[in-house]
């Protein structure tokens, strides 16, 4: 093998080594967005299920209070009944 055959080697595989430089460099940068979409998807998320959370806290609570309300309506209906029973008896 001649010198010349060697240069044009070595000069072959310069072209692939930078062909591949180049393709691991796209390889980066797409995995770069893929890593920013899905932190963002992630905090999105995060945002959803808070306000989920809250609208769900503020749901029991108004639950929370009806059930307090009728509680002591049933208590009041009861101790009127208890009353009416009494004297009749």
């Amino acid at each position: 093998m001649n010198n010349e055959a060697m240069e044009e080697i070595k000069r072959h595989f310069g072209v692939i080594a930078e062909s591949l430089r180049s393709d691991i460099q796209q390889i980066a940068e797409g995995h770069d967005m893929i890593r920013h979409e899905l932190r963002t998807q992630r905090e999105e998320v995060k945002e959803e299920f808070k306000d989920a959370k809250s609208l769900m806290r503020l749901s029991f609570s108004q639950l929370d209070e009806r059930i307090h309300t009728l509680e002591a309506g049933v208590s009041a209906v009861k101790t009127r009944l208890d009353r009416l029973e009494f004297r009749r008896g």
